[in-house]
């Protein structure tokens, strides 16, 4: 039987990285109780500052059970580093690790397999217009076929090239991903995309004539967000609220 161990690493690592710790755990917790997660699959990773080291969930704990010091530290390769009793899905770290490989301003990673996403990744014509939501992920949107579990080293080049330095993806038949400069901003962006997802959903639904948004505005809307977050970014505004949030929750997360 799978046993769940309670330790605390909080006087073994930095100060930078425990925080780091802190807001993935947190960001784990809130993707459970937006119910994103998928059981025990799927990932959120984060770079260790100062490193290029990353944290990733251990594999075989719900959302609901990690902590701050069960996230597992592996290298670009997803050799466990820590002294922990826990391992970690190396094939569902070959998207992170490939995408970690080459942006160093992803500092955090979603990649999730919520029903929305899926469904607008696997509709020719993929995410569309059709919301305020979906203005935030357009024009910072790109996507990459399915080829099956992702255990083909080969692919990664494929997803890196796909990606390029888009923040958000969608994946045909599999799910949609963000990143970002924080947690706060890929869980933020992942936000955005997920809830165009399901508009576009309803929309469809629908059977009606949807109104699109002109191009001129969704090419825009980059620079009306600043002026909301007044020179700050999504992440920034919001995460703080987020974070008390979890603590809400639950607090065992920051343990």
């Amino acid at each position: 039987m799978f046993e769940l161990k309670h330790f605390s690493i909080k006087n073994r690592v930095s100060a930078e990285e425990w925080q780091t710790r802190v807001d993935l755990a947190a960001c784990y917790r809130l993707v459970a109780d937006m119910r994103w997660g998928d059981l025990i699959y799927t990932h959120i990773s984060a770079k260790v500052p100062g490193s290029q080291h990353y944290l990733v969930n251990a594999f075989g704990l719900t959302f609901e059970e990690v902590t701050a010091s069960n996230l597992v530290k592996v290298d670009l390769q997803g050799n466990i580093l820590d002294d922990t009793p826990y391992a970690i899905n190396p094939a569902g770290f070959t998207i992170h690790s490939a995408i970690h490989e080459v942006r160093p301003d992803a500092k955090c990673i979603l990649h999730l397999h919520t029903k929305a996403t899926i469904a607008v990744a696997s509709v020719k014509g993929g995410l569309k217009p059709w919301s305020q939501y979906s203005l935030f992920s357009l024009p910072s949107l790109s996507y990459h076929q399915y080829e099956g579990l992702a255990v083909d080293n080969s692919e990664r080049q494929r997803l890196q090239e796909d990606l390029g330095d888009t923040n958000h993806m969608l994946l045909p038949n599999h799910g949609g991903l963000t990143l970002g400069p924080t947690v706060g901003d890929a869980f933020m962006r992942f936000y955005d995309l997920e809830r165009a997802c399901e508009i576009q959903l309803a929309l469809m639904q629908s059977g009606q004539e949807v109104i699109e948004i002109p191009e001129a505005i969704v090419k825009g809307i980059y620079q009306q967000a600043s002026v909301v977050h007044s020179g700050e970014t999504g992440g920034q505004k919001a995460w703080p609220a987020m974070l008390r949030k979890a603590y809400k929750l639950d607090p065992t997360f920051c343990e």
